[in-house]
């Protein structure tokens, strides 16, 4: 099954919540960046962790943002992040 890129990032007002949306995410995520993670999903998985965080997440008081990252220009690395071989995601840490 083919992977994807995709950009994750949550805003979580409580702070139980907040730790286990942290936990959620770190079993997809490839990169991240405080509460915004990189992750290389296929379709599957992309299900998964929505479903995931659909029952986590209050509507009313949370949110979870996913985007599918576009390979319509080459991603580059900023700042003291490391250098990867694979030129189709960006990672800042």
């Amino acid at each position: 099954m083919e992977t994807r890129q995709h950009i994750a990032a949550y805003d979580i007002a409580s702070g139980q919540r907040l730790r286990a949306a942290l936990n959620i995410l770190l079993d997809y995520a490839v990169g991240r960046q405080k509460s915004v993670f990189e992750c290389e999903l296929d379709a599957a998985r992309w299900d998964e962790l929505q479903a995931r965080m659909k029952e986590l997440v209050e509507p009313a008081e949370d949110r979870f943002l996913m985007l599918p990252a576009s390979m319509v220009r080459p991603w580059d690395t900023l700042g003291i992040a490391p250098c990867h071989d694979r030129r189709d995601f960006f990672l800042i840490e």
